[in-house]
């Protein structure tokens, strides 16, 4: 009689705990959020690699005009839009 109790004393433990896990996993902390976190980390592990990418590039960029005269000049003619006398500057019509 005492064995049977504590059997069905086991088997009612065991019962609530799965039925306790199912309903958590299911539930808003669950399973589905889980996967949402992973894909948020996800995207944003491949935005700090873009990131990276275009901090290198604009590093190099930096180092190019450090080192380099003439890409010096060419950037500030761009940018300001000067012209050095005797050129010639073709400008096209928007379409």
């Amino acid at each position: 009689m005492k064995s049977s109790v504590i059997r069905l004393a086991y088997v009612l433990a065991l019962v609530a705990s799965v039925a306790y896990a199912f309903f958590t996993m299911r539930g808003p902390h669950g399973v589905a959020a889980y996967m949402e976190k992973r894909q948020v980390i996800h995207e944003m592990e491949d935005g700090n690699a873009t990131l990276s990418r275009e901090n290198q590039l604009k590093k190099e960029y930096i180092d190019r005009l450090q080192q380099s005269k003439e890409e010096q000049q060419l950037e500030i003619r761009r940018k300001l839009k000067l012209v050095k006398p005797h050129e010639k500057v073709f400008m096209k019509r928007p379409e």
